[in-house]
């Protein structure tokens, strides 16, 4: 049974959502609000559908959008972004997702984005399109009470304050922090006007409604935002009306470490929590060892999150910082692929360009892209048979050469 893969056009919107929703088990009806809202904000070129021969019935689906990914050493490359990718269960095993994805990386190559990102809701699948895991996410539950803090905290020591504010002030205050964020922070992406109108309500999608949560600004001693909290509870009580109330952090920016402390003593030094539940964070996030008790933060989610193809070696490698200098030579496997190809990296100045020179290492492009971040050892990738090392040394150089101190990460889902 055959299928068109092409571009949809805006009166078959309504059907591709559909198929979206059926393919993510959401049973949402599509509105005419959802519609509207999603018709602005959508580029079409970019958002595929794959049809039916004998029904027209829209059976996969998936759409790209721009993005800048911050990479080691604070530059941004222009990056495609992978979402809303489904095949209905009637139409798997027909290769509608390879078919959707060659065109899709085809038309990125061609416009000149660096690398493709995505967040793989399944582990096996994308490898095999030269994705690799690049950041991890780690999610912690504080229990208070042995956290050690003092839990008649009025403020930070430091001269500066914790303010509580409401939605509108979160969404003029956050983007500034974010943008200062971001451009320290490898993994980061960028949050567009959209982003922040459904993160504080000022936009809705039926699917997604917006529910109320708690904001909370730190600012320095000069009266400065440094910090941003959003937060919610629950409203857990036991019979004998002992409250035993959970927090989980919405999402939390701290652009110093004095205004990463402040927001987290402040989330556990409010009345009626026992818990508080950190959301995704960095995996080295600061959040347990700023306890007096680390161990009071139980690990409850660690995942690879954030997913990069790299599409333009030479421009993503020449991009990026590096720790140590040193020149691999690097032969990237990427069969019909846009990374193919033999590499001459010299991480002293940052300049990469194509060559002839006899290759250091062997990887795909899949081990390429979990590199390129600095989170995933090169040693331990060839001990995984997934980089061969054609020169001795040349595994512990790459492992010196790619990694950064502080691990990426991407706050953001997609």
């Amino acid at each position: 049974m055959s299928a068109d893969v092409r571009p949809i056009a805006e009166s078959e919107l309504a059907e591709w959502l559909g198929a979206v929703n059926t393919g993510f088990l959401r049973p949402e009806r599509v509105t005419e609000s959802d519609l509207a809202h999603r018709a602005k904000h959508i580029d079409f070129a970019r958002t595929l559908g794959a049809f039916d021969a004998s029904t027209g019935r829209c059976v996969a689906t998936f759409r790209s959008f721009a993005q800048e990914l911050t990479v080691p050493g604070g530059a941004r490359v222009p990056a495609s972004a992978v979402t809303n990718v489904t095949v209905l269960p009637t139409h798997r095993r027909r290769g509608l997702l390879t078919r959707m994805m060659a065109d899709g990386l085809a038309a990125a190559r061609e416009r000149g984005d660096v690398v493709s990102t995505l967040i793989a809701a399944e582990y096996p699948i994308y490898g095999r399109y030269g994705y690799g895991p690049a950041a991890s996410v780690v999610e912690w539950e504080i229990d208070v009470s042995r956290a050690g803090l003092d839990r008649r905290w009025s403020g930070p020591a430091d001269g500066g304050r914790i303010e509580l504010v409401d939605a509108a002030a979160a969404r003029a205050i956050g983007p500034a922090l974010h943008e200062a964020l971001r451009a320290v922070l490898p993994g980061a992406v960028g949050r567009d006007a959209r982003w922040w109108g459904l993160a504080t309500g000022l936009e809705e999608l039926s699917g997604r409604p917006y529910k109320d949560r708690f904001y909370a600004v730190y600012r320095t001693a000069q009266g400065e935002p440094a910090g941003l909290v959003a937060y919610a509870s629950d409203d857990h009580w036991t019979d004998a009306k002992v409250p035993l109330n959970t927090v989980q952090v919405k999402d939390l920016i701290a652009v110093t470490p004095q205004a990463q402390r402040a927001l987290w003593h402040f989330l556990c030094s409010i009345d009626w929590v026992l818990k508080v539940r950190t959301g995704f964070r960095a995996p080295d996030d600061l959040v347990a060892q700023l306890l007096p008790d680390p161990r009071a933060a139980a690990v409850v989610t660690a995942s690879d999150f954030l997913w990069v193809r790299v599409l333009d070696v030479v421009r993503a490698l020449g991009a990026r910082t590096y720790a140590v200098p040193g020149v691999l030579v690097l032969e990237v496997a990427d069969p019909g692929g846009p990374a193919a190809g033999r590499y001459r990296l010299d991480a002293g100045t940052g300049e990469c360009a194509v060559t002839r020179e006899p290759a250091d290492l062997r990887l795909d492009a899949s081990a390429l892209g979990s590199l390129y971040l600095g989170d995933e050892s090169a040693q331990r990738l060839g001990a995984l048979g997934r980089i061969v090392e054609e020169r001795p040394g040349a595994l512990a150089l790459a492992d010196a050469v790619f990694r950064t101190a502080r691990r990426p990460w991407c706050p953001d889902i997609f």
